[in-house]
C-alpha cells in the first residue's frame, strides 16, 4: 500500500477520533446522554446514522460480492431491504419515539419492553438482553472480518506489527472503533455514522461510474456480462419461488434490529418524517451504487483477465487497481466507514443492555450516573474482545455471518416490536413467548441445516412462528396481565 493511501486512511482515523472527543465533551455525563444522545439527534444525523449502521461492510463487500458471483438476480435482496426499511420508518419509528418516552423514558429496547409489560418485566429484560448481546457479538465479528479482508487484500505480502495483514486489520478496526465509542458514547457513534454515511455514498456513486467509463460505457459492460452468462443481467435467471421469497424476506429483519431502531428513540421530537425522507433517499442511492460495483466489477475483471479469489473483495480490488493512491485511501476509508459505523452501534447497544438490563437490574440498583457510564465503557470493551475472537478465522464469510445475525434479530424482535406498538391486547406472556420462539426457531433452523436443504432463509419460519406465538399466547392470557403505567 503506497504512502498516499496510508495518509488518506490516517486522516480518516484521526477524524473519527476527533469526533469521539467532541462527543465526549458534549453528552456523556449521564446514561441518557451516553446511550441516546439526550434524545436530541438532528433528523439528518439520525437518518444517515440509521442507514450507515444498518448497511455495514455488507453494502460494500457482501452485496457486491453476491452480484459479482451470481448476477442481477441477487438484487432482490436489496429491493427487499429497501421496502422493509421504508415500512420500518413508517410503522415503527414514530410510535417507538413516542412510546419509549411515555413508558418510563426507556433508554433501551429491553427496558421499553419491561415498562410496556410490567408483569413480565424482569424476564423480558433478561431474555431480550441475552439475545441482544449474543447476536450483536456475532454481528460485530462480521464487521471485523471485513476490516481484516481489507488489509489482507491491500497488504498481500509481509506482516504488520508482527501479525498477518488479516489479523492486523481486525485489531486496528476494533481499536479505533473502541476508542471513539468508549469515549463519546451514542453521540460519537451517531456523528461518526453521519460522516461515514456521506463517505460511503460518494464512494458508491464514484466507483461504478469510473469502472463503466473505463470499459467503454454501459453497452460494453452489458456485452461482457452477457458473454459470461446469458442470464447474468436477468432479474429472474435461475430464480425459484423460494429463492425470491428468501431474498425479499431480508426486509422483515428491519423491524427487529436494535442498533437501527434505537435511532428512532433518539431523534429529536417532530423529526421522524424528515429523517425518513433523508434516510430512504440515501439508502436508494447507496443500494444502486452497490449493485453497480458488483456488476461493473465483474465486467472489469473479465475484460482485463484478472483473477479474484474472493468475490467479496471486488470493491477493494477496484479501489487498488483503478485509482490514484490518495483516492484509493478515500475509497478504502469508505469501506472502513461502512464496517465501523455498524460495529460501533452494535457495541453500544450491547453495552446498554449489559449495563441497564444486568448491572443496574441485579447488581447495583442505586448506581450513580457516572458509574453507569463507566460500566458501559467496560462492557463495550468486553463485547469487542469477544467479537475479535470470533473474527479470528480469515475464512469467515461476511454475508453468511450477517444473514444469520440479521435473521436472529428480525425474528426475535420484529413481531414483538410491531405488535407491542400497535396491538393493545398484547400481553407480557405473549411478548416473552414471541421473543423466545423467534430466536429459538432461527437458531434451530441454522443448526439443523434446513436453510441449506430447503433454500428457505431462516428469518421466514422464525418471524412467522414468533408472530403466531405472540398472538396465540396473548389471547390465552388476556385480562390476566397487570396494566402498564404510562407517563402523564
Amino acid at each position: 500500500m503506497q504512502t498516499a493511501t496510508l495518509i488518506s486512511l490516517a486522516l480518516y482515523f484521526v477524524l473519527m477520533l476527533a469526533i469521539g472527543l467532541y462527543a465526549w465533551r458534549k453528552s456523556t455525563e449521564d446514561s441518557e446522554g451516553y446511550l441516546l444522545g439526550g434524545r436530541q439527534l438532528h433528523p439528518a444525523v439520525a437518518a444517515l446514522s440509521a442507514g450507515a449502521s444498518d448497511m455495514s461492510g455488507w453494502l460494500l463487500l457482501g452485496l457486491p460480492g453476491a452480484l459479482y458471483l451470481s448476477g442481477l438476480v441477487e438484487a432482490w435482496i436489496g429491493i427487499g431491504l429497501f421496502v422493509g426499511a421504508l415500512a420500518n420508518w413508517i410503522v415503527v419509528a414514530p410510535r417507538l419515539r413516542e412510546q419509549t418516552v411515555q413508558y418510563g423514558n426507556s433508554l433501551t429496547i429491553p427496558e421499553f419492553l419491561a415498562n410496556r409489560f410490567p408483569d413480565k418485566a424482569i424476564a423480558l429484560r433478561v431474555v431480550s438482553a441475552v439475545i441482544v448481546v449474543l447476536f450483536f457479538t456475532v454481528y460485530s465479528a462480521a464487521g471485523l472480518v471485513g476490516g481484516g479482508k481489507l488489509f489482507e487484500t491491500s497488504f498481500i505480502d509481509g506482516q504488520i506489527w508482527g501479525m498477518s495483514p488479516y489479523t492486523a486489520g481486525v485489531w486496528l478496526t476494533a481499536l479505533v472503533v473502541l476508542a471513539y465509542t468508549m469515549v463519546g458514547g451514542f453521540l460519537a457513534v451517531s456523528l461518526t455514522d453521519f460522516v461515514q454515511g456521506c463517505i460511503m455514498v460518494v464512494a458508491l456513486v464514484l466507483m461504478p461510474l469510473v469502472v463503466i467509463s473505463g470499459e467503454g460505457g454501459v453497452g460494453n459492460v452489458d456485452a461482457i456480462l452477457t458473454s459470461v452468462d446469458p442470464d447474468f443481467l436477468s432479474w429472474f435467471g435461475g430464480l425459484t419461488a423460494i429463492g425470491f421469497l428468501s431474498a425479499i424476506a431480508w426486509g422483515l429483519g428491519y423491524f427487529g434490529q436494535p442498533h437501527i431502531i434505537v435511532r428512532f428513540m433518539a431523534v429529536r421530537e417532530g423529526g421522524v418524517k424528515t429523517a425518513r425522507n433523508i434516510g430512504m433517499s440515501w439508502m436508494l442511492v447507496a443500494l444502486i451504487g452497490a449493485l453497480g460495483v458488483g456488476l461493473a466489477g465483474r465486467a472489469h475483471v473479465e475484460a482485463n483477465g484478472l483473477t479474484l479469489e474472493d468475490p467479496e473483495t471486488i470493491f477493494i480490488l477496484l479501489a487498488n487497481t483503478l485509482f490514484h493512491p490518495f483516492i484509493t485511501g478515500f475509497l478504502l476509508a469508505a469501506l472502513l466507514a461502512a464496517i465501523m459505523s455498524t460495529i460501533s452501534s452494535q457495541l453500544l447497544v450491547s453495552s446498554s443492555s449489559l449495563t441497564e438490563d444486568f448491572y443496574r437490574l441485579f447488581l447495583r440498583r442505586d448506581a450513580g450516573e457516572r458509574e453507569m457510564v463507566n460500566v458501559g465503557r467496560i462492557c463495550v470493551l468486553l463485547v469487542s474482545l469477544a467479537a475479535i475472537w470470533i473474527a479470528s478465522d480469515p475464512e469467515s464469510n461476511v454475508l453468511d455471518i450477517v444473514s444469520n445475525a440479521w435473521a436472529g434479530f428480525g425474528a426475535a424482535f420484529g413481531p414483538l416490536i410491531i405488535l407491542s406498538l400497535t396491538w393493545k391486547r398484547m400481553t407480557g406472556s405473549g411478548a416473552l413467548a414471541g421473543l423466545v420462539t423467534g430466536a429459538v426457531v432461527v437458531v434451530a433452523w441454522i443448526a439443523s441445516g434446513l436453510g441449506e436443504t430447503t433454500g428457505i432463509y431462516e428469518i421466514i419460519p422464525g418471524f412467522i412462528a414468533a408472530w403466531l406465538a405472540i398472538v396465540g399466547v396473548s389471547r390465552m392470557t388476556e385480562g390476566a396481565a397487570e396494566p402498564a403505567p404510562r407517563a402523564a
